[in-house]
């Protein structure tokens, strides 16, 4: 018997009818924990059932998420009650939820809750123990793997927005049992060189499986002591990790990570001409005050100069100069004036002047003046002093 070929859709709609007809696939209640939960813009539900040996993909549409009395968090254990279908565009089949209910929390999650309690606590997360993001690195380390999509992400933002900073890769493992530890060498990688000046460690999105090992408590404890700051870039934006909360800077994707680390090439031009601006005018400013100083200090030392005491000296000199030749002047004339009062008083009271009138002194031989007739002698020399000269000769009485 010959079987038809069919074509890719006519099988997905094989498959699609199969499902749709089955009695057990149309009224299922399958436990499981939630992992890689999405809360779309539309209003859909997306996440996956998983329990230790399997998983599968759920869809709750809106009309039916309005109606959950909770919200869905990832490790959580709950119930669903649905179909099972396919979806014919990809051939792909998944459980479309119509309830579900919850039943308790998974492994993982429980794990994460418990050391994310443990590190707060600690203080792994304060905002005190935060270091700064430089924000102008000149080299960055990316520690994520080489081949997925985080690095060209993360490559193409950064040399989009500046083309100047250096980028050296770290390859690491990102997933799989003991990735961690790949990962943690290239932070102690990085912080031994010392070649950059910022580390973005991260991965794209996957479920709380594929993620886990960012949950590790060995990495949280190497990204806290980083000396270099780091930048968390784990999956998509609704995915959270300890290595985000630990991190100096949490970044929501590997792309957002790219454009909080470096920032723009006109953001950096901008930046230098309002450098470029401030330094001018504080030249200015700074100019204009020491030039101010400066003729302040000149007009000082002028005030003060030696030369100027020197002058301002011989200025007191002349004053005092004048001021004694002025007294001494006084003196000459008040003393002059003495003089004249004392020779007009001699002039008054000089023979000489009894002379001119008609007077004379008689001497004798010896200088004695001869007031009296009792002074004369009968026979005597006499010197005769009249006002025009002297006259010596013998004196006889009669």
């Amino acid at each position: 018997m010959k079987i038809k070929t069919l074509s890719v859709s006519e099988l997905n709609s094989y498959i699609k009818k199969i499902l749709d007809n089955d009695f057990i696939l149309n009224n299922l209640s399958v436990k499981g924990e939630i992992s890689n939960l999405k809360y779309h813009s539309s209003g859909h539900i997306y996440f996956s059932l998983k329990d230790d040996s399997g998983k599968i993909n759920c869809i709750m549409f809106k009309n039916k998420a309005y109606e959950l009395a909770f919200n869905l968090e990832d490790g959580m254990n709950v119930i669903v009650r649905g179909k099972v279908s396919a979806y014919e565009a990809n051939g792909t089949f998944q459980i479309y939820c119509n309830e579900i209910e919850k039943e308790g929390l998974g492994d993982l999650y429980i794990r994460y809750e418990q050391l994310k309690k443990k590190l707060e606590l600690q203080g792994y997360f304060d905002l005190a123990n935060k270091k700064p993001i430089p924000k102008e690195p000149v080299a960055i380390g990316i520690v994520t793997s080489s081949t997925g999509a985080a690095i060209e992400d993360i490559k193409n933002v950064i040399r989009r927005r500046n083309r100047f900073v250096d980028l050296f890769l770290y390859p690491a493992q990102v997933q799989g049992k003991g990735a961690f530890k790949s990962i943690i060498d290239g932070i102690r990688y990085f912080n031994n060189k010392k070649n950059v000046d910022l580390i973005i460690v991260g991965r794209g999105g996957g479920s709380i499986e594929e993620l886990w090992n960012f949950n590790e408590e060995a990495l949280a404890e190497e990204i806290f002591h980083s000396e270099i700051p780091i930048i968390s870039a784990v999956g998509h934006e609704v995915d959270y990790t300890i290595a985000d909360f630990v991190a100096d800077l949490r970044a929501s994707t590997p792309s957002q990570a790219g454009e909080l680390a470096v920032p723009l090439d006109s953001e950096i031009y901008f930046t230098i001409s309002e450098y470029e601006n401030y330094l001018n005018k504080y030249m200015i400013e700074r100019f204009n005050d020491e030039k101010s100083k400066i003729n302040n200090f000149s007009r000082i030392l002028s005030l003060n100069s030696p030369m100027n005491k020197v002058v301002n000296s011989y200025l007191e000199v002349e004053k005092v100069k004048e001021k004694l030749d002025s007294l001494l002047n006084k003196k000459i004339a008040l003393e002059k004036q003495k003089l004249i009062s004392l020779n007009n008083v001699l002039q008054a009271h000089s023979p000489l002047n009894i002379l001119s009138k008609g007077y004379a002194i008689i001497e004798d031989e010896n200088g004695n003046i001869l007031k009296e007739i009792k002074d004369f002698n009968k026979d005597m020399n006499v010197k005769i002093n009249l006002s025009d000269g002297i006259i010596k000769g013998n004196l006889k009485l009669l």
